[in-house]
């Protein structure tokens, strides 16, 4: 009987830990690389919608991530300094009755720490944590993989594929590949938790909160699980801010009385400041070697989508890379059924950022087109993103 093919992946993110399941599924043999000793809980809050949540309930993780997360009602959407939402699109039981998958909020170390446990399940998956380096050198269709582990010892190992989930930062596609590096977006995320009475009356916590502002907006969602409150505010910067070691204030005015004060008011000094950037490469492999996730197509988080790219990725590529003669034919098989997907989730985000962050007198007839379009507009909007099926091919 042949040994099953071996697949290495960088990475032991959301991107690379749903690759990891779902090949293992295919009875194929997998080995994550990772960098950190441990789980990251990098970011906090992290939105799962349809398209990738019936993914990850094929693997098994339904009720673990029901038992993790939670499912809003709806979103209200506030316009610059209002106190009354102009309207609230529907989500909970009506958007999981119409595309098949509930939407839901969770921590993003939540979902990390629950792939990771069902991956630790799995015989043939080995998480090798902590390795420093890794180098790639492709002989004809033979890859050699190379790994600096913990302890100094180098691995060596001849896979079927090598697959970069190493991120927006990714070694994968800048050294391996000749791709880009990220490029920044001229946007910044502030990300902290608050305790829900530090919000109270403020906004209906059962629901998300989407308030728009001129070159910003916050998105506000509870993490009833941890007992906290996740906001997230995006601004406008030319550049990017260097990395702090402490949490800070962001540098935004806004004017007394409107919920995004009190907001700012109730975080003081506790958000954390990162520099969004992009990727967009047509190159997203080379022979035995690919790239998912952010390492391939990172993107503004305007759609909310990134991870969700991710996790469509890799229920795309495990089969092709268990079927396919090569892993050649496995990536440019992928390639050409994800790409033009990813482009467009790609583009709405971006739109997404100039229509959230107008200014007067534009943002006047934006609201207008909001509240004509009714509650259930989204479900007409974006049937074709959250109606995706990646085992059906649309």
């Amino acid at each position: 009987m042949a040994a099953p093919r071996t697949i290495y992946i960088a990475g032991a993110g959301i991107a690379g830990l749903t690759l990891a399941l779902a090949l293992a599924k295919f009875g194929l043999k997998v080995v994550v690389l990772e960098r950190n000793d441990a789980v990251s809980p990098f970011g906090a809050g992290l939105q799962i919608s349809p398209n990738a949540r019936r993914v990850l309930d094929r693997l098994g993780l339904a009720d673990a991530i029901a038992e993790r997360s939670f499912a809003p009602s709806g979103i209200d959407i506030f316009p610059s300094g209002r106190i009354r939402p102009i309207q609230t699109l529907v989500l909970g039981a009506e958007i999981e009755a119409r595309f098949g998958a509930p939407y839901a909020v969770m921590h993003r170390a939540d979902l990390a720490d629950l792939l990771h446990g069902a991956a630790r399940r799995f015989a043939n998956i080995d998480i090798v944590p902590g390795v420093s380096e890794f180098g790639l050198v492709a002989e004809g269709p033979r890859l050699t993989v190379t790994a600096t582990e913990p302890d100094g010892k180098l691995r060596r190992a001849h896979p079927f594929a090598f697959v970069g989930a190493d991120g927006v930062n990714s070694i994968t596609r800048t050294k391996f590949l000749g791709g880009p590096v990220a490029a920044y977006t001229g946007k910044l995320a502030w990300r902290t938790l608050v305790d829900p009475d530090a919000l109270k009356g403020l906004f209906d916590l059962d629901r998300t909160s989407l308030l728009l502002g001129t070159d910003h907006h916050l998105v506000v969602y509870p993490l009833p699980h941890r007992g906290k409150v996740n906001l997230a505010l995006f601004t406008t910067a030319p550049q990017p801010l260097p990395l702090a070691d402490t949490p800070q204030r962001p540098a935004l005015k806004a004017r007394p009385g409107t919920p995004i004060a009190h907001v700012l008011a109730a975080a003081g000094e506790s958000w954390t400041a990162w520099a969004l950037s992009s990727v967009e490469t047509e190159t997203w492999s080379q022979g035995a070697i690919g790239l998912v996730g952010d390492a391939a197509h990172a993107m503004l988080p305007f759609q909310a989508q990134g991870a969700a790219m991710g996790i469509e990725d890799a229920a795309v590529l495990a089969p092709l890379l268990a079927a396919s003669p090569s892993a050649e034919h496995a990536f440019a098989r992928y390639a050409a059924l994800r790409q033009a997907r990813v482009r467009r989730v790609q583009a709405v985000s971006r739109s997404n950022g100039r229509i959230f962050h107008m200014g007067a007198p534009l943002s006047l007839a934006r609201d207008a087109v909001i509240r004509a379009g009714g509650p259930r507009d989204h479900f007409r909007r974006l049937a074709w993103l959250y109606g995706y099926d990646p085992h059906l091919g649309a």
